[in-house]
């Protein structure tokens, strides 16, 4: 698994995130019966394709079985997206929008940047916990998307550890820039590995025992002394 917040690609600078060329759609609260019940079958098919693209691939999966999983027919899936890769679009730079969101309002709201780190390792581990298939869909198909959407994709992403690396500089202000990318990276791989590497040995982990131990494990990544090299 990649050491990335779904995966974004290490940078040293953020570019400006670049718009999606499948119109993934802003989120919006409904106000019509109709509409609420339009966006919640968009979001069943948005939840069927995580778990069926975690499971099988992306290019093993029809838009039959996508459709059937959600309890609607095959052909009413273009009611709500265009094609199956704009479905992989919008389930990718929808979550990576939601982490760049996410994060910014954490240190936004947070009292001081060790309280922001450490609501920041929450706010990932919530992510892993909730989301392992979505993280396994990015590390093996984000390729399957247009050049464009994986632009985006990888912006939004960037952005985000960015966000980790701002918050950690005040933390550790004598450490430069790329260590402490590198220490964000290394955080996010070992939250984001940790719920797929249980699953697939058959062992499921209550989430109740791997939070606190994730939490822990990943604040004394972060929090580690830069000493002299051996």
């Amino acid at each position: 698994m990649s050491s990335n917040p779904v995966q974004p690609v290490p940078a040293t600078h953020v570019p400006t995130p670049q718009g999606p060329t499948t119109q993934v759609p802003t989120t919006q609260v409904p106000t019509t019966q109709r509409g609420k019940a339009k966006e919640n079958r968009r979001q069943a098919l948005l939840t069927a394709a995580a778990s069926l693209f975690a499971a099988n691939g992306f290019n093993r999966v029809s838009l039959e079985d996508l459709g059937a999983a959600a309890g609607v027919s095959g052909p009413a899936v273009y009611r709500h997206f265009p094609g199956k890769q704009a479905v992989l679009a919008d389930l990718l730079v929808t979550v990576s929008r939601e982490l760049l969101d996410g994060g910014r309002q954490v240190v936004e709201h947070a009292a001081d940047p060790l309280a922001a780190l450490r609501q920041l390792v929450e706010f990932q581990v919530d992510f892993a916990l909730g989301k392992p298939d979505v993280i396994r869909v990015q590390d093996r198909d984000l390729s399957n998307l247009s050049e464009q959407d994986q632009s985006a994709v990888r912006a939004l992403q960037r952005s985000y550890v960015e966000v980790w690396v701002d918050v950690l500089a005040k933390v550790h202000p004598r450490i430069d820039a790329a260590e402490l990318r590198m220490r964000a990276h290394a955080t996010f791989g070992l939250i984001n590995s940790t719920p797929h590497s249980v699953r697939s040995h058959g062992r499921r982990m209550a989430a109740s025992v791997a939070r606190p131990l994730l939490e822990r494990m990943a604040l004394a990544a972060l929090m580690v002394d830069s000493g002299p090299s051996a």
